[in-house]
């Protein structure tokens, strides 16, 4: 069996499902170490980082600047892939509706918005909110941690706000409730969605795997990453992966600039 041996810091502020997060690191790819930590040295050390997040934003953001974990997602950001999730995703972005109005870290260009009290469906029936259950993901870029998931997979949400990116090229993925909004952004080494991929199955762990897996210098992939990983343990259709496969299409790292898919 190889020695390698990965090391993913999954970013504690106190708001996090951060145990929920690393326990499905750990499932699906056991050869890891999973840290739970703030500690910037630590995070720095990581080969890959994870930024979760649930509950109030004005809350979320009074943890970040207390504890200065503003700094050490942007610099994480500039050297590691970095993969932020729920309101990890949304605090990335320049401010927030929630609690009156909150300024958010501004890593991204763009705000977080209220789905609104008065959302329907095509026919017109009222949508509750948040936004609550499983729902479609339509992938609008090609990228690794799309990889062995079918177009148009479900993904488990929980949420009121959405992201709405000044940038439109950095969305990587879709979803419609009531409006379309951002379920996915990607940025050069950052890959950020709104659902749980803890909590979404099959999909949820296969993008987990890969987000676990990539970002490796070519010297650091393993020679069996079957071995790394629990690849067999996801079942859904194309997730077959090994080092050869990785190499060739070159998702040894997130890519600078992803492919837009087209339609």
């Amino acid at each position: 069996m190889s020695d390698f041996r990965s090391h993913i810091a999954v970013i504690d502020y106190g708001m996090g499902n951060l145990h929920s997060v690393a326990k499905a690191l750990e499932h699906v790819c056991p050869g890891a170490k999973v840290s739970i930590t703030a500690d910037p040295n630590v995070v720095e050390d990581a080969d890959r980082v994870v930024f979760p997040g649930v509950g109030a934003i004005r809350d979320c953001m009074g943890e970040i600047n207390r504890l200065n974990v503003g700094d050490v997602v942007n610099q994480a950001m500039k050297t590691k892939p970095v993969l932020a999730i729920c309101v990890g995703m949304q605090a990335l972005l320049q401010r927030s509706e929630e609690n009156g109005g909150v300024d958010c870290l501004g890593l991204l260009p763009g705000e977080v918005k209220f789905f609104g009290d008065k959302l329907v469906d095509e026919q017109g029936a009222k949508l509750k909110v948040p936004h609550m259950g499983w729902n479609n993901v339509e992938q609008s870029i090609d990228h690794p941690l799309w990889q062995g998931i079918e177009q148009n997979s479900r993904f488990y949400f929980v949420h009121s706000y959405y992201v709405a990116p000044a940038d439109p090229s950095y969305v990587a993925g879709r979803c419609k409730y009531g409006t379309n909004f951002a379920a996915a952004l990607s940025h050069k080494n950052l890959f950020a969605v709104q659902f749980h991929p803890e909590k979404s199955a099959d999909a949820g762990l296969q993008l987990l795997i890969f987000a676990s897996y990539l970002g490796l210098s070519r010297s650091r992939i393993p020679v069996r990453p079957d071995r790394f990983c629990n690849f067999r343990k996801v079942t859904l259709t194309g997730c077959r992966h090994n080092s050869a496969l990785i190499r060739s299409r070159g998702y040894h790292r997130f890519p600078v600039r992803a492919a837009r898919r087209q339609t």
